[in-house]
């Protein structure tokens, strides 16, 4: 694989898990499961995590594009399942999202065929 499709698909990962984390931070604010869903929505709209997340996405749509026109379709979509480990350890560092035997051992699964994409 190039520098550059290594570089794309690196800062789309980053991007995209940027972008989870941020709703994930907008979304889990305390209160909001008790209000109206009009209140709801309008104070997402004035959030500027859910801003952040969605600028983040805007531009993990570009990279994305960037990563299909250097690499087969096949090998970018599975190289890109790497974004599952990314929120995996970024629910665990950032929210102490408690991580079971189950889902480590998809995680492990998961890397391994990345991993296998990857070299292949």
């Amino acid at each position: 694989m190039s520098p550059s499709a290594v570089l794309l698909l690196v800062m789309s990962l980053a991007f995209d898990a940027a972008g989870q984390l941020a709703f994930k931070r907008a979304a889990s604010d305390d209160g909001i499961a008790d209000s109206s869903w009009w209140l709801v929505w309008r104070r997402f709209a004035a959030d500027p995590w859910v801003w952040m997340g969605i600028g983040c996405f805007v531009l993990e749509f570009f990279l994305w594009l960037g990563v299909l026109s250097v690499l087969p379709l096949s090998r970018g979509v599975l190289l890109g399942s790497a974004s599952t480990l990314v929120m995996l350890a970024g629910g665990r560092i950032f929210f102490r999202e408690r991580v079971g035997i189950l889902q480590l051992l998809g995680a492990l699964l998961i890397a391994a065929g990345v991993a296998v994409v990857g070299l292949g």
